[in-house]
């Protein structure tokens, strides 16, 4: 008998409670502590990172959003005839919106989310404008899905944010080649990357006076506690921001306070911590524009333009597949 609408729910939240609870108890038992930043996006991590695009201190986000209202015409127009625009992450789409509206005709839009609640609301905030089809699943997996229901149109893959400024470097190359492989020639890829900055800017963006990135990191320990029965005290532990020089990176980190146990039963794990010892939550790369031209060539792509924000060093790449 086919599974109801609820049962497969239930079940695909169980897959992911229990992949959640691998990922915790592998990240916590290695040398230097770790737990994937994709986990810190749970609802409340993702109301306080919309919180965080606010703070004048964290600039990326209003020099994207600046980027795309400047081109967006001469983006959604790269290629004549229909196009469908898919977007990796997509959360509500309101940065694709952008360029959904400026496109010749209407065109498809695919969504392409972990967050069931985003893509409803995208598909919601944009149904006056594109014909959406919301695909939930990773970004990979999903681009498959695309890739198999496309007809003739031209596809644009959008991904904005600096996301993938996420990745290890060697990680985004292999994830870029990924990306290629699922388009045809003449696809149009555009990419968000934040640039090298002076050093105090960028600590002081992902570490601001309020206190909102503090609370957005440690909202990662309070999600253990919530979905895994962790027993994590919030405040034994302290947000700390650093700079990489040599990987040219910025990078997350939650440092405890004190020596202290904290046991997680549903990862059925028990963390040990000394003073001053530091869970590793989040990486953040910067690029210079020399960066994002070679990685293009690497990938399969020819770079096709490139546009700066003057107020925020953030570039927006349009590279076509050759």
């Amino acid at each position: 008998m086919p599974l109801s609408v609820s049962s497969r729910t239930e079940a695909l939240e169980d897959s992911a409670r229990q992949e959640f609870a691998a990922d915790v108890r592998a990240g916590l038992s290695r040398t230097q502590k770790e737990l994937h930043s994709k986990y810190l996006y749970d609802e409340l991590g993702t109301s306080l990172f919309e919180a965080i695009t606010h703070l004048p201190e964290y600039g990326l986000t209003r020099a994207d959003s600046r980027l795309l209202a400047a081109h967006a015409e001469e983006i959604a127009s790269f290629a004549p005839g229909p196009l469908a625009i898919a977007e990796l992450g997509s959360g509500t789409g309101q940065k694709s919106r952008i360029i959904l509206s400026a496109a010749p005709q209407r065109p498809r839009y695919f969504p392409i989310d972990v967050s069931y609640d985003a893509l409803s609301a995208c598909r919601i905030e944009l149904a006056g404008i594109a014909d959406t089809t919301p695909i939930h699943a990773s970004y990979l997996v999903g681009l498959n899905r695309v890739a198999a229901t496309r007809s003739d149109e031209t596809l644009l893959v959008l991904f904005l944010g600096s996301t993938i400024g996420n990745f290890e470097r060697p990680c985004a190359a292999e994830f870029l080649r990924s990306v290629r492989e699922r388009l045809r020639p003449g696809d149009g890829f555009l990419l968000g990357a934040d640039l090298v900055k002076p050093v105090q800017q960028l600590v002081t963006a992902y570490d601001d006076p309020a206190g909102v990135t503090a609370a957005f990191n440690r909202n990662l320990l309070g999600r253990i506690n919530r979905e895994l029965g962790g027993e994590f005290d919030l405040r034994a532990f302290e947000h700390e921001a650093r700079y990489n020089e040599g990987e040219r990176r910025i990078e997350m980190h939650l440092r405890s306070r004190v020596d202290q146990v904290v046991a997680i039963p549903a990862a059925n794990h028990i963390a040990r911590f000394r003073a001053g010892e530091t869970i590793w939550t989040e990486s953040s790369h910067k690029f210079h524009l020399t960066d994002l031209d070679d990685m293009a060539h690497k990938a399969g792509f020819r770079l096709h333009a490139a546009w700066v924000d003057k107020e925020w060093p953030f570039a927006e790449t349009l590279w076509i597949a050759a």
